[in-house]
């Protein structure tokens, strides 16, 4: 498709416009995280980490970072082993309602996080309640993990539906069990799409604060929780400021290596 100069141009300032409105905010939170003033006045009058001292020593942003590592851990993991079984049923066989499976796995992700927040309270509410089991920890896992199955469904299947399942059939041919035929030819070809749906899993659950609220209960507080109550303190903002850059920075590697392994498996793919 031939574009004229002028489109060129269009497009190119469209462009620069929205990578603006996306990245200039960002790096807003970075350079008021150097702000030696505390209120963090603009242009900043120079540039301190002793902000980052101070978060480093802060007891309740390191709590509430572990607490989002556990709950990013977990929710992973489950959408690793539920994704990819959902992804090799969808992908190497034929059964009745498959596009309504595919349908039923991906439509978590496209809900407002405010109504799986509220089905998912009143679910565990329902279900968890009666057996003595409150919301905490565990829920959140749980809540995570119904979009985070979403990335490594989404991942692996189109890995699989790129590769041809003959490969497993000539291994089973030769002798090798299903297992074996998964372990030595299966899994090598998908590891980098489990790779990046993992990272990219992780990357949404350590992010996530809508469906957080109403599944944590008290005294379970991830960083994004974290940074949303302590906005309104003045007196904590250097902080939050300082918090909000690393969780920038622990969100972007491992969206970035999510996709160079999304683009070398295509690449490998296509050879």
């Amino acid at each position: 498709m031939h574009l004229g100069r002028t489109a060129r141009i269009t497009l190119r300032i469209g462009a620069g416009l929205g990578f603006a409105v996306i990245y200039v905010p960002l790096l807003l939170v970075l350079v008021n995280s150097l702000n030696p003033d505390r209120s963090a006045s603009w242009p900043p009058p120079g540039l301190t980490l002793h902000w980052w001292s101070v978060a480093a020593h802060n007891s309740g942003a390191r709590a509430a970072l572990w607490v989002s590592v556990k709950a990013g851990l977990g929710a992973t993991a489950i959408a690793l082993v539920l994704g990819t079984l959902i992804a090799f049923a969808v992908a190497r066989h034929r059964f009745f309602g498959r596009d309504t499976v595919s349908f039923v796995v991906v439509l978590p992700i496209a809900l407002p996080g405010i109504v799986t927040g509220i089905a998912l309270n009143s679910a565990f509410g329902t279900v968890l309640a009666p057996l003595g089991v409150g919301l905490g920890l565990f829920t959140v896992i749980v809540g995570h993990a119904t979009f985070c199955i979403v990335v490594v469904f989404n991942n692996v299947v189109a890995r699989l539906r790129r590769t041809a399942s003959s490969y497993e059939e000539a291994a089973m041919d030769l002798g090798a069990t299903t297992f074996r035929a998964f372990a030595d030819v299966t899994f090598p070809l998908v590891r980098s799409a489990l790779l990046a749906g993992g990272l990219l899993a992780f990357a949404l659950s350590f992010d996530e604060i809508v469906v957080t609220t109403f599944t944590a209960g008290p005294g379970i507080e991830t960083l994004p929780i974290w940074i949303f109550g302590n906005m309104t303190r003045p007196q904590q903002a250097p902080v939050v400021n300082v918090v909000a850059a690393v969780l920038v920075l622990l969100s972007v590697v491992p969206i970035y290596v999510a996709q160079r392994l999304s683009a070398d498996t295509a690449t490998s793919s296509r050879v």
